[in-house]
């Protein structure tokens, strides 16, 4: 199972599962949900995830580290502050948000099982690798931070 860390760039995940998510609506029912609430909420967690994902990458861009999620080894510095003080993974927090406002526009219950399966995913093969790296790089720093920040929300 370790060959599938780091393997998969997250937004092409993203993007596998939303197609996934996708076929899925189509042999499943919908909701019978006035479109216009389905699309006020689609539209309300697309701001918010992209909220995240933009600040994130942002104070990565501003503190001049890597924001190649591939290869965490590669941090130039621990970034703590801004929407990382909320949390640990916001870029995460950010996608999985824009999975479950896909859910929310195709309006098949179903679906909500693919940003599911992206956080199981992420947790498992992104973020506990990327973590052990910044406890390598950053030590004592780094666990400082991983105790007060949650990884999620």
């Amino acid at each position: 199972m370790d060959k599938l860390e780091n393997k998969i760039p997250p937004p092409v995940l993203v993007l596998i599962i939303a197609l996934g998510m996708y076929g899925a609506s189509l042999l499943l029912p919908i909701l019978p949900i006035h479109r216009a609430i389905s699309l006020f909420a689609a539209f309300s967690a697309i701001l918010i995830g992209g909220y995240f994902m933009f600040a994130g990458f942002r104070l990565f861009k501003r503190a001049d580290t890597t924001i190649n999620p591939l290869d965490p080894g590669e941090a130039s510095s621990l970034v703590s502050s801004g929407v990382f003080q909320i949390s640990r993974n916001p870029m995460y927090v950010g996608m999985t948000f824009l999975l479950l406002s896909w859910s929310l526009f195709l309006s098949s219950p179903c679906t909500i099982f693919g940003a599911l399966i992206f956080v199981l995913y992420i947790n498992r093969f992104q973020i506990q690798p990327e973590e052990r790296a910044l406890s390598t790089l950053f030590g004592p720093e780094f666990e400082s931070y991983r105790v007060k920040v949650r990884r999620w929300l």
